[in-house]
């Protein structure tokens, strides 16, 4: 049941303003959502982008799983894959550059009944997001972190990323990178991710899966989907691409994804290396963990007023 709270000046003065409570109304008896009741802005990415198959995706995901309204909770930083929040009409943050794991990890943590999406770029995940990205891996805090890498800042119009091969001509390497690119999928393994997969937003079907199977797993999961950027480097993956004259190879059915090292030889491939899930392992995850505390400090103080417990707090200093 849930209190309806409506302002006072708000209700009708000709009506009884004793409204009571309201019923919630059993999931049984609710309907799906459709695209169209949560589709927002018109996305404004360039045309072409690989950012529109993944959130084209992410509605039907939404639709698939019967995620209820108040239950979708959009997370995103910096860059053009982060402009998620924007296009979807449900509760959401556009939060500061590289920091929408931390802000992300709150919602989880004090929310346990949601599953929380995060959606970003190269940049925001793997440079200035790039220690959060680590830690939040570490903790293992649930929730699916989607990171359309495009190798370059298309943003800001063409500079150098992490993730740009050697060789890449910007406006920040002119001459050509020389920097040694970081490997998303061997970081991922390496910092305590549990769930890690690979996939690109011209395989509408298998990213599906992944995000499916992200979704499911309890604890952090991260997901690189390949996005090309065709205003700044159109045709970097056409390698993965079978449309473009390459090979979109999946990870083999005999691989096993609990092996950390079979996980880590996959990674080492050179581009395009393989796709679908590296490695998983069930670890307990921090949600977990800290309920489990938070249960034994609570059942200290039980019958408590709050004054009482900050007295006792209180005597400890003593």
């Amino acid at each position: 049941m849930s209190n309806l709270t409506v302002p006072f000046e708000l209700l009708s003065r000709t009506g009884n303003l004793n409204v009571g409570v309201v019923p919630d109304l059993p999931d049984s008896a609710r309907e799906g959502l459709k695209k169209k009741d949560i589709a927002a802005d018109h996305p404004t990415w360039c045309p072409g982008c690989g950012d529109f198959s993944v959130l084209a995706l992410y509605f039907k995901l939404i639709e698939k799983r019967k995620i209820w309204h108040e239950k979708i909770t959009t997370v995103a930083g910096i860059g053009c894959s982060s402009r998620f929040p924007y296009f979807v009409q449900a509760h959401g943050v556009h939060y500061i550059h590289g920091r929408a794991l931390p802000f992300a990890s709150g919602i989880s943590l004090s929310r346990p009944d949601i599953h929380v999406f995060v959606f970003g770029g190269d940049g925001d995940a793997f440079s200035i997001g790039g220690n959060h990205f680590t830690h939040t891996a570490r903790k293992n805090i649930r929730m699916t972190y989607v990171v359309m890498d495009n190798w370059v800042y298309g943003l800001t119009k063409k500079q150098t990323s992490p993730t740009s091969p050697l060789g890449f001509k910007s406006k920040t390497d002119a001459w050509g990178a020389i920097d040694q690119p970081i490997n998303p999928m061997k970081q991922a393994i390496a910092a305590g991710a549990t769930f890690v997969a690979r996939t690109t937003h011209t395989n509408p079907k298998h990213l599906m899966a992944m995000m499916e199977a992200a979704m499911d797993h309890d604890g952090f999961s991260f997901i690189q989907c390949l996005s090309e950027c065709v205003e700044f480097y159109e045709g970097a993956f056409d390698a993965s691409n079978p449309r473009k004259g390459g090979e979109f190879k999946e990870v083999p059915e005999d691989h096993d994804a609990s092996d950390e090292m079979a996980a880590y030889k996959l990674a080492n491939e050179p581009f395009p290396g393989h796709f679908g899930i590296f490695y998983q392992d069930d670890r307990p995850t921090k949600n977990a963990n800290e309920a489990k505390i938070n249960s034994k400090i609570s059942a200290k103080f039980a019958g408590l007023e709050p004054w009482q417990i900050l007295q006792k707090n209180f005597d400890r200093m003593k």
